[in-house]
């Protein structure tokens, strides 16, 4: 998908020709005299649009209007939380076989968060999945005109540019979650990784199980052993600063299916364990962002990929095994398998030395309990990192919430025979895991993200959200000093969109390219 940022005021939006101008209506009615404004004006009065988010009027052919179907949507005071809205609701339309070029066009003065949720809404909007599903119609909407009614600054060209990086890293997220385990095995996953080594600056790195046994992976290796396919320990690096500058290293977890193991799950839903890897495809959809941005920073991602599987040799409860760091674990409970192969990637993480560390998991079902599907859990042994995921997540609009580590949590965790067991029972499930995680860390600055709730819907709804993509996007740009105090956009301008001519001096610094939101890596 292309797009491309405009000026275009509504007096010029009329003669746009398109098949379907989307007109973005705020609180501050149009009080001008073409035909767009005067339309909507018109309808407000008569009480057949409200400004409302999530309010509509479609009309087709409207005179005076060269687009063929017009959608005035409201946008209540037009933030960037109700234009997301507003334009969530005309998901259907966007996604109409007919549409093919759209406009979609500010009524009021745009800020830079407010084009950046066009772009990142528009392409989520439009998503359609068809890699096991060939007969289903693909997105046709293939080119996107955001129009802004002032001449664009630098901070809307900024932001629109780095929100079409983004949303490329969304889509691969979603993707990959979305794919069925037969589609997405450990092995699939690691090539996905090494494609994305053809982009500028990032490298990739495999281990099969023979590596991972000579790096003394016990925990690793205890839940890959019950599966079939084998696991991979996938090592991407992008290299955008000084080879002395600590990287921020990013931990995503990889079970690509999970059955429980002998701990089984109960089948209702079970087909939604395939979305137990998103937290390795966000690592990897955060990497197809930064291919694109192309930020001065440091970043390491490292996905532990297996699937958990009952099989007879597969892991028992009771039995106890040796992580990496020499600690060892009473497996309490199979189905608590994520903590197991993050816990010996953490421990790797160590050997790069890192300013920060994050992981992220869609680890416990308490956390979706806790927060539901609004906001990822957060817990951080630094204050200083969990202001500042906070902030980015509040940005992105992809928001986490900050949860306890208190000593206390981690009494229940205490095992007869081992180091520590790796549950600790019901109460306060997301924190212990958290801080079992936590053994494991060392003196980093770390944070871990559970997204269990917010990784993907289920229902008719069912499908990946590609989060926390734009959260780790928008905390890296601000490490990398790229993002502007209010974090609503980069200082440096990323690849991956085009600005129209009215944006001389900041569309100069790159050169135009597609935004491309759907292709593979």
């Amino acid at each position: 998908m292309n797009f491309d940022l405009k000026t275009l005021g509504l007096q010029a939006a009329t003669t746009e020709k398109c098949d379907l101008l989307v007109v973005l209506v705020t609180e501050a009615k149009p009080a001008g005299k073409d035909a767009i404004s005067m339309l909507a004006a018109q309808a407000i009065q008569s009480g057949d649009l409200e400004t409302k988010p999530g309010k509509s009027l479609a009309l087709y052919q409207a005179a005076g209007i060269a687009a063929r179907r017009v959608l005035l949507l409201g946008t209540g005071n037009g933030d960037a939380r109700s234009v997301q809205r507003a334009l969530q609701g005309a998901a259907a339309t966007l996604r109409a076989p007919s549409i093919k070029r759209a406009v979609v066009c500010f009524g009021a003065a745009a800020t830079p968060q407010s084009v950046a949720a066009v772009v990142e809404t528009v392409v989520h909007a439009s998503y359609v999945y068809t890699t096991t599903k060939p007969k289903a119609d693909a997105r046709t909407l293939g080119r996107v005109v955001v129009g802004v009614p002032d001449a664009e600054s630098d901070d809307v060209v900024e932001a629109f540019q780095n929100s079409c990086a983004v949303a490329q890293g969304v889509e691969l997220a979603r993707e990959w979650g979305n794919r069925p385990a037969n589609h997405a095995t450990p092995t699939l996953l690691a090539e996905a990784a090494q494609s994305l080594a053809g982009h500028a600056r990032i490298q990739c790195k495999v281990m099969g199980p023979a590596e991972v046994a000579k790096l003394g992976m016990g925990a690793f290796l205890a839940v890959a052993q019950g599966a079939a396919e084998p696991l991979r320990l996938i090592e991407l690096r992008y290299n955008g600063a000084a080879k002395n500058q600590a990287p921020v290293v990013l931990v995503g977890k990889g079970i690509t299916f999970d059955t429980g193991g002998i701990s089984i799950k109960p089948s209702a839903e079970m087909d939604e364990m395939k979305y137990d890897m998103c937290g390795a495809a966000s690592v990897l959809g955060v990497f197809r962002a930064l291919a694109e941005l192309q930020p001065d920073i440091n970043v390491v991602g490292l996905i532990p990929a297996c699937e958990n599987m009952p099989d007879g040799k597969a892991i028992k409860p009771g039995d106890v095994v040796t992580s990496m760091s020499g600690q060892t674990i009473e497996i309490l409970n199979t189905d608590a398998e994520g903590r197991l192969v993050l816990c010996d990637a953490i421990t790797y993480a160590a050997r790069y030395k890192p300013a920060v560390l994050i992981d992220i998991a869609t680890l416990t079902g308490a956390c979706v309990i806790a927060l539901g599907g609004v906001r990822s859990g957060l817990f951080s042994t630094d204050d200083a990192l969990a202001s500042d995921l906070q902030a980015a997540g509040e940005a992105a609009q992809d928001g986490c919430w900050r949860m306890p580590l208190d000593e206390d949590y981690g009494e229940s965790l205490k095992s007869n025979f081992a180091d520590v067991g790796n549950v600790g029972g019901r109460p306060a499930g997301a924190v212990t895991a958290a801080k079992f995680l936590q053994r494991f860390v060392g003196d980093y600055p770390w944070a871990h993200l559970d997204i269990a709730g917010t990784a993907w819907k289920g229902g008719a709804a069912k499908g990946s959200t590609g989060r926390p993509v734009g959260l780790l996007v928008q905390y890296l740009l601000g490490q990398a000093g790229n993002a502007s105090p209010s974090a609503d956009g980069a200082k440096k301008p990323a690849a991956g969109a085009r600005a129209a001519p009215a944006a001389k001096k900041a569309a100069a610094r790159k050169p135009s390219a597609k935004a491309a939101a759907a292709r593979k890596p």
